[in-house]
């Protein structure tokens, strides 16, 4: 969130996966967006992937359901500059008892998983070797866990 090391998904957290830092102030001036940046800088793609045995529009659906996971975890999201896009795939192992009530399940998991994806890529990704490059986050905030 903003220049602090809480992450907007940490509701989501589970056993401390990034950080256990829980969530920030209900206060902190990070919830208001600074800034755009330019077309082509601020896209994120995901794939969720399930065994669930899921049609064409099913597939569509679960997508349309774990596009939440990045409103979860990312601040903004879905600018005019952005090419945010979640693909879902399935090996359609497992058949659907119940395909209303399935999908639904599986749709609010992805949201939440990948939330917590995003974050953790945060949390452990390591900052780029070459001169000027932005610091990771632990290289920023990896003391506050100490």
């Amino acid at each position: 969130m903003g220049d602090g090391p809480h992450f907007w998904a940490a509701p989501f957290e589970i056993d401390g996966e990034f950080g256990g830092l829980g969530n920030a102030p209900a206060t902190r001036a990070e919830t208001v967006p600074r800034g755009h940046g330019r077309a082509g800088e601020n896209t994120t793609i995901a794939v969720v992937a399930t065994d669930a045995r899921l049609t064409k529009s099913q597939a569509r659906q679960l997508a349309v359901m774990a596009h939440d996971g990045l409103a979860r975890a990312i601040h903004p999201v879905h600018t005019p500059v952005d090419g945010d896009c979640v693909f879902a795939a399935s090996t359609g192992r497992l058949p659907l008892p119940d395909a209303t009530a399935d999908l639904g399940r599986i749709g609010a998991a992805a949201a939440s998983v990948l939330a917590r994806s995003i974050a953790r890529a945060v949390f452990e990704a390591t900052a780029l070797p070459f001169p000027d490059a932005l610091p990771s986050w632990q290289d920023r905030f990896g003391t506050v866990l100490r």
